[in-house]
Order: structure tokens, then sequence, then C-alpha cells
């Protein structure tokens, strides 16, 4: 086929597989097909360790801009971690201090590095430009918003109206993204739906600045394991760094309602694939069959085929059968700690409010012995099941 031809055809996938909007889309097809080199800028903001599989989704799109020679150009927001991105939150979230974002950055370039060639990947930090403006500039910048623009967004004007607060480092999040946009020089900014607004300033602050304003392309959010948005701060989330066997259980425990989007977003399955697991997902066939293959699928991408064999086995053999996990996590603990407090130290809960519900919802017990009903119970040597596809094992030094 002509080489001209498949290009065009990759670029038709690139901009529909998963896309929910683009501004502009038909000027962005022509600069795709000009054979000029874009820069395609992404930021992500290091709010927890480990990167999932939701924040893959712009990740996997990157990389096939990458493979059409594009430019990537991934913005590790060191500076706009410490202030928070407000755009899918209905209540305030809290700073992060420099120490943890340090810790969170520790392993990101080598998780990046599973789906990204990060020999040909522009990697920046915008505290090295963000740090450096001054008070004046901040004033000047935000010259161009006003606060109608502000309130008129979903959850500030959910928020106004139910008068829960709005700080004001919030409005200040949009600004700082969108000199991004200017510091890299941004032809092309890609993220999540809910980021649009925070896109468009981007193109708002280029145009301030006398420059070509970026095109801006924003993806379908992914669920988590619970039915809301992936997010780290809900704990819902599949890293892209669990263990096989965590990994595979966290896919089978999904809604059956999200395995299409799953493999429509985080696969590289074919579309034509895609629809004939749709047929038969319609015919009748059990969803679990085919969310199993959905969970193969995804371990074999972040580790091996063999690893989604072992996985598979042992999933079955465990909750099939009501067995419990060879390889489950062991935590070393001392006495006096209280039990809760080490599960979320080592993010097998993933906060103390989950720990709550998990406990009142008679959803944590030991494998042969009795439920947790105490939040504060302290720890024992004991294997913990958690929920219905978690494990830990207990360990009292």
């Amino acid at each position: 086929m002509d080489k001209v031809i498949t290009d065009e055809i990759k670029i038709d996938e690139l901009l529909t597989r998963g896309v929910e909007d683009i501004l502009v889309k038909e000027e962005l097809k022509k600069d795709l097909l000009s054979g000029r080199q874009l820069r395609i800028k992404l930021g992500i903001d290091p709010t927890g360790g480990k990167i999932h599989i939701g924040r893959a989704v712009p990740l996997r799109k990157l990389r096939e801009f990458q493979k059409l020679g594009h430019q990537v150009v991934l913005i590790v927001g060191d500076f706009t971690a410490q202030i928070g991105d407000a755009s899918d939150k209905n209540e305030k979230r809290p700073m992060l201090t420099k120490a943890q974002i340090d810790e969170n950055l520790k392993d990101y370039k080598s998780q990046i590095s599973k789906i990204l060639d990060i020999s040909k990947t522009e990697f920046v930090y915008n505290n090295d430009w963000l740090s450096k403006l001054t008070f004046s500039d901040v004033a000047t910048l935000s010259e161009c918003f006003s606060v109608q623009q502000m309130l008129a967004r979903r959850n500030f004007k959910d928020r106004y109206e139910n008068g829960v607060e709005i700080s004001l480092r919030e409005f200040l999040y949009p600004i700082m993204q969108g000199y991004d946009s200017v510091a890299v020089k941004a032809d092309v900014e890609i993220g999540g739906f809910d980021q649009l607004f925070n896109l468009k300033a981007g193109r708002i602050m280029q145009e301030h600045f006398g420059m070509p304003k970026q095109h801006v392309l924003t993806f379908s959010m992914l669920e988590g394991t619970d039915g809301r948005k992936m997010s780290t701060s809900w704990g819902n989330i599949i890293s892209i760094v669990d263990p096989p066997f965590d990994m595979f259980g966290k896919v089978m425990a999904l809604h059956d309602t999200l395995i299409i989007k799953y493999f429509l977003l985080c696969t590289d399955v074919s579309l034509e694939d895609i629809q004939k697991i749709e047929q038969r997902l319609t015919s009748g066939e059990n969803p679990k069959d085919i969310k199993m293959e959905l969970a193969s699928t995804l371990v074999t991408m972040y580790h091996t085929e063999k690893d989604a064999t072992l996985a598979k086995n042992e999933w079955v053999e465990t909750f099939s059968k009501g067995g419990v996990p060879e390889n489950i996590p062991e935590i070393l603990a001392t006495k006096d700690e209280q039990l809760g407090d080490i599960l979320v130290k080592n993010q097998i809960v993933a906060s103390k409010t989950d720990w709550k519900r998990l406990v009142e919802d008679g959803a944590v017990g030991e494998v042969e012995g009795d439920l947790i009903t105490d939040t504060k119970t302290l720890v024992s040597n004991t294997i913990l099941r958690i929920g219905k596809k978690r494990f830990a094992k207990i360990v009292v030094g």
C-alpha cells in the first residue's frame, strides 16, 4: 500500500480512537499530513508514585505520534503538583510538599519507558520556568482570564453553589498549565476531557504571547475499579507496575460494561477485533471469559505472556475454587501499630477513609478467622482478605 495512504489511515485512527474532542480537527489533520514535525505536549503531575492505566491512555497516544515522527514533549509537573489541579475535584485538593513530589518522581521515568521511547522523548520539568515567574508576571498572566470564566467550570460552579470552599490557588492552575505551552512551544496538547479548560488555556496564553495557537486533543475518561473516574486519590487504580496477579485481579473486578472501553483505550487490539468482541458480548457470551482475555492482554503488555498465564491460573485457582494466592504481599509490622495504618503505608488500601469504609462494610477479615470490625485494631500475625480480590500477610517482628 502507498506510504501516503498508509500514513493517512494511521492518522485517521490516531485522531478517532478513544478521542473525545479536537480543536481544530481538520487543521490538525492537515498539519499531520504536511510532513512537518509537530511538538506534542503532555503534562503529568506526580500526585502518586505509580502511573495508572488511565494516565497511560494519553501516553499511549503520544507513542502513536512518536511513531509518525513527531516530537513528544513530556512535562513533569513538579511545580504544578504543589498547586493541585481541581479539574475533576468537588472539594479542595491539598497541596503536596516538595518532599512528597520528589518521592513520587523516583520511578516515573522507568515507568514511562514501558510505553514511550525515552530516547526520543523531550523530558522537562515545569519548575524550571514556573518558579522563575515574579508576582508581577503572574498578575499579568491572570489578566487573560476572568472570575466568571473560572466559575463557569462545572466543578467550580457546583462547589460555589453548594457553599464549598474554592481557593484562589486553584484558579491559578490553568494559568500555569497554559504557560507550560508557551514555554515548550507546543503545537498540540493532549489530555483527558476533564482537562479541556486547562488545555484551552494554553491556546489563550500562546495568543497572548503572539504564538500560533496549539491544537487540543482530548480523550474519553477511563473509569477505575469502582466505576468512578480512575484516580490515585480515590484508590481505584490499576497501576502499570502492579504485580501480574494484582493487575489481573483488578481487571476482573471491573464492571462488565467497561470491557469494550478498556480494550479500546488501554490495548493495541485492532478495531476490527474489538468489534468482534463486542458482538460476542451481544450474543450472550459470558463477560467473565472475555474479561479474562482483557486481563491477560494487559498483563502481557506490562509484564510477559508467561506472567499473564501464571496470573490467570492463580486467579482461577483462588477465586473459582476459594483458595488463597501463593504470592501475596508480606508486610512487616511492629507491635502496637494499628492495622489500618500499616495497610495504608504499604498502599494495600488507598487511605484511612478507604480503610474505614472497608471495615464498616464488613469487607476485611482474616482468611481463617473473624471479620475486622474495629478500625483501630492492632496488628497480629495473620493473612487478611480485603474485599474480594486483595490479600495481605502481616508479620509482626
